[in-house]
Order: structure tokens, then C-alpha cells, then sequence
């Protein structure tokens, strides 16, 4: 071999060798850019998945908290129409009194309810026809006592006294402007109670509406007894 192929085999082998190095290294960068790549990657990929495992307890969170209200809202609902079908019940109930106690009710609530003792009392057609005239008799009979004197307990025992308690029970009321009320000639629908009308002035004492009236009053003490 001369000089110049000694030269050129020289200027090769030095190639050689430095592309191998180059590319060696260029290799090693490629690795070290994937590695970093690769971790970056992983991690963002970490972080995607806590982030969807948050998310997931969030909403599966706020799914339970929405259930528990649903429920309650459930329950309450529930619990109303209890207390309503109570004040049904108890609607129901009046109605189907004995015509005795019926009108013994009615009676107390007039007398009771009467401002001027000279009121009209108005019926639905069936009370107006059944029990009307016993009612108001009943009430006068209330009003009249309430104004009355007392008589002493020996008079007012014997049969005399009674007759006596009457007449001066009578006279009271009269003297006093009370114990008058009248059986209205009209009649209105409704389903139990009456009307007391004293000209314009209205007092609304069927069954419906002093039920309804007692319901904001009363629903506290329904629901302990119920569910208490």
C-alpha cells in the first residue's frame, strides 16, 4: 500500500469513526427527548386521570345530595297529604255526628260566634230542613243564659225555679238585645255549618272554611301526634 491509499484508508476510517460518534450521540439525544416526552406524557396522563377521579367524586356527590333532597322532599310530601287526609277525617267526622251532638255543636259555635244576638243564620237546604229551627233555638237558648242572672241554687232546683230561670233568662236577653236569632229564609250550598248574616256583615262558620282556618294553627300539632 503507498502513501496515498494509507492517506485515504486514514481519511476513511477517521470518517467512520466520527460518524459513529455522531451518530451515537445523536442517538442519546433522540433517547433522552423520548424519556422526557414519555414522563411528560405519563404525567399529564396522571393528571387527566386524578382530574376525572375529582370530577367523578364531585358529581358523585352532588347525585347523593340530590337524592337526600328528592327524598325529603319525598317524605314531606308525604307527610302533608297524611295531615290532610286527617283534616279530612276530621271534616268527615263532623258530619256524621248525631244529629244530637250535631246540633249541640252547632249551637255552641252560633251562640259563641254571634255579635249582636240578632243575627240570621243560614243553612244548606238538607240542615236548614233537619235540624235549622232547632239550632237557633238552641243558640237563643245559650245567649239568653249567658246574660241571665242566677237565680239561688234552692229556687233554681225546684219546678218553679226552673220555669222561673226561664222567664228571667228570656227577659234578659231580651233587655239586653241578645238571644234573637233567626232562621234564614235562604239557603246556600255548603257542606256543614251555617252562615251568620247580620245585614252586609257576613261570618263564614261552615265546616270548610273554620277547617281551613284552623289548619296553619293546628298542622304543628297534627304532625306530632302523627309522627312523633
Amino acid at each position: 500500500m503507498n502513501g496515498i491509499e494509507k492517506i485515504t484508508a486514514r481519511i476513511e476510517e477517521d470518517s467512520r469513526l466520527e460518524n459513529d460518534a455522531l451518530l451515537a450521540q445523536a442517538r442519546a439525544e433522540a433517547a433522552d427527548i423520548a424519556a422526557k416526552y414519555q414522563a411528560q406524557a405519563q404525567a399529564e396522563a396522571d393528571e387527566i386521570l386524578a382530574q376525572g377521579r375529582r370530577t367523578a367524586q364531585e358529581r358523585g356527590r352532588h347525585l347523593d345530595s340530590m337524592a337526600q333532597m328528592e327524598c325529603r322532599k319525598a317524605v314531606l310530601t308525604a307527610k302533608q297529604d297524611v295531615i290532610e287526609e286527617a283534616f279530612q277525617a276530621a271534616h268527615k267526622r263532623l258530619l256524621g255526628l248525631p244529629r244530637e251532638e250535631y246540633v249541640a255543636f252547632l249551637a255552641d259555635l252560633a251562640a259563641k260566634a254571634s255579635a249582636t244576638g240578632r243575627e240570621k243564620l243560614i243553612f244548606s237546604e238538607t240542615d236548614r230542613a233537619q235540624v235549622g229551627k232547632t239550632v237557633v233555638a238552641a243558640a237563643n237558648k245559650k245567649l239568653a243564659e249567658a246574660v241571665a242572672p242566677k237565680l239561688p241554687g234552692e229556687v233554681a232546683e225546684t219546678k218553679a225555679g226552673a220555669v222561673l230561670d226561664k222567664v228571667v233568662a228570656g227577659a234578659s236577653a231580651i233587655l239586653n238585645g241578645t238571644g234573637m236569632l233567626t232562621l234564614a229564609d235562604e239557603t246556600r250550598p255548603m257542606d256543614g255549618g251555617f252562615i251568620l248574616s247580620d245585614g252586609a256583615v257576613e261570618v263564614n262558620c261552615t265546616f270548610d272554611t273554620l277547617i281551613r282556618l284552623q289548619r296553619g294553627a293546628l298542622a304543628g300539632e297534627v304532625a306530632k301526634v302523627l309522627f312523633d
